[in-house]
């Protein structure tokens, strides 16, 4: 239950940070509530923004220290010559070090989930834990007639790519950059088990229900059945919840199902696991 009050509000306000991180060729836009609570970093799905997360802070509430930012050529964070899955996983580095963060919990959203799991087996001595909003799943398209739809998807998607990119259903970089990003995202998503295997931190994932917009022939669900045998190999990850809402609406509709799995890895760590 959310019992943040008005006054437990305005010191949330207090102590929030906003501004922009300079990493590499680009800077990152960047909000940190700052406080004394276990931090909390967000990680955005493909094409969106920190502002997606709002209802999961706010379930939350100040007893947790929340970053959020926009990743490269997304929200408000600037363009860059290398938008690539290696350099999203420095941008979290990089976020990490501008404000002073060294044990962060991992939140994730999508392919922000993907990142989250990736990051954690790289760090185990340093992450938290990892939450999973309807991901990752150990499946994806690798032969090059998946990668042709792809490609033809986001060929057909360029003159409508500056309407939704303000929906989160786009970036500001090219329909082929949009493409290659989707083709790496897949293959890194199917060659995910053997992380899943070997996370050592714990892991609550949150699974949608139903197709996201585009889907068909029940490929979603597919992708999340996919996952009980990982479950049943790695006792470090669970299901939290299952929740109704599809993929494109789980931060929306079901927010606190997200929160409740933010505390339940928390409290493993305040219980020294």
């Amino acid at each position: 239950m959310n019992t943040t009050n008005s006054t437990d509000s305005k010191k949330f306000a207090d102590t929030t940070w906003t501004g922009m991180v300079p990493f590499e060729d680009t800077a990152l836009a960047v909000t940190d509530t700052g406080g004394p609570g276990i931090p909390v970093v967000y990680l955005n799905g493909s094409y969106a923004s920190k502002r997606h997360w709002r209802r999961v802070t706010t379930d939350l509430g100040p007893g947790y220290r929340h970053i959020t930012f926009d990743e490269r050529a997304r929200g408000k964070s600037k363009l860059a010559a290398d938008y690539s899955f290696e350099a999203c996983m420095r941008d979290i580095d990089a976020v990490l070090e501008a404000r002073g963060v060294d044990r962060p919990l991992l939140v994730g959203w999508s392919y922000g989930a993907l990142l989250g799991v990736h990051w954690a087996s790289r760090n185990p001595a340093r992450a938290l834990g990892v939450v999973g909003v309807d991901g990752p799943y150990p499946v994806g398209w690798t032969d090059e007639a998946g990668h042709e739809e792809i490609r033809t998807v986001f060929r057909r998607m360029k003159p409508m790519m500056p309407l939704v990119r303000p929906m989160g259903l786009a970036a500001r970089f090219s329909a082929e950059t949009h493409a290659d990003l989707a083709i790496e995202s897949h293959l890194l998503h199917a060659a995910v088990g053997p992380i899943l295997d070997s996370l050592t931190v714990p892991v609550r994932y949150v699974v949608a229900s139903g197709e996201a917009v585009g889907s068909r022939d029940d490929l979603q669900e597919q992708m999340r059945k996919a996952l009980d045998p990982v479950l049943a190999r790695n006792p470090n990850l669970k299901v939290s919840a299952k929740v109704s809402s599809n993929h494109g609406s789980i931060l929306r509709k079901d927010s606190p199902a997200v929160a409740e799995a933010v505390r339940e890895v928390a409290a493993l760590e305040r219980k020294g696991r």
